[in-house]
């Protein structure tokens, strides 16, 4: 167990489990929550033993947001509006970069209230599980005359489409778990005491996968959204050769052929 101010942290069987604990402000983000974020995932990343990344929340929420009580001095002679762009320069961005990039796979289990930058932290998890009681806001336009931020306008679109995201996001309407699993935005939503259950499983299982192929699986995903059909064909052509010479691949095909399980390594 590592133990840091504002989140903890505990790698066990191949799952590492990053809690944000800022329980009497919904684990609403500052810059001290940004920092242990940062260099927990850093750890991660370094750590073999860590196959998969499990994020949740300690108390009745995911996270709120942006700790906006708890907003940090900005350099002197810039503007309040400079003020926000620097902080996402140097704290928010890096971090969301940093879990995006990061090259195990994020499972993330939303046990309540999600709202504003909340919402764009769940989403950059690869899969997102949600308690029946949980709910994704976004404040940023009706509430703080702002557009939403931490990723929300490229995640969130992709996931439900272009009606569905404006529509969120003008109105500020709440958005249950149960119709977000609906729509697509996560992958599913579960009973309250059942949510850790289910994510464990989950995690367990990817933590025996191949961690490397997981991470180009994502990255194949990702860029599939501007390339043609064609230029995709092409990519996986060339990733699928690149892969071929891994040893995990001998290993799958070898387990699928011997009837048995796979040993595959990170």
């Amino acid at each position: 167990m590592t133990e840091r101010t504002t989140i903890k942290l505990e790698t066990k069987d191949g799952i590492a489990l990053l809690t944000l604990n800022r329980p009497e402000v919904l684990n609403s983000i500052n810059t001290a929550l940004i920092a242990d974020v940062r260099e927990a995932v850093a750890e991660i990343a370094a750590n073999d033993e860590a196959r998969v990344l499990v994020i949740t929340g300690a108390g009745r929420g995911f996270c709120a947001g942006a700790d906006l009580a708890a907003q940090a001095a900005r350099p002197e002679g810039m503007s309040v509006g400079q003020g926000v762009a620097h902080g996402m320069e140097i704290g928010f961005n890096p971090m969301m970069r940093e879990l995006h990039e990061l090259k195990k796979p994020i499972i993330c289990a939303v046990n309540g209230t999600t709202a504003g930058g909340g919402v764009g932290l769940a989403l950059v998890a690869d899969i997102v599980i949600a308690a029946k009681s949980a709910s994704f806001i976004q404040v940023f336009g009706p509430k703080l005359g702002l557009i939403p931020d931490l990723g929300t306008t490229w995640t969130l679109p992709r996931l439900v489409g272009r009606a569905r995201a404006l529509a969120l996001t003008l109105t500020g309407d709440k958005l249950s778990a149960e119709t977000a699993a609906e729509w697509g935005m996560i992958w599913k939503c579960v009973e309250d005491e059942k949510l850790m259950e289910e994510v464990m499983a989950l995690a367990g299982k990817l933590a025996k996968g191949p961690t490397g192929a997981f991470a180009e699986i994502r990255k194949a995903i990702d860029v599939s959204g501007h390339n043609t059909f064609a230029a995709q064909l092409d990519y996986e052509r060339i990733t699928q050769g690149q892969m071929g010479d891994h040893p995990n691949f001998v290993e799958g095909v070898t387990a699928f052929l011997q009837k048995r399980e796979a040993k595959f390594k990170p």
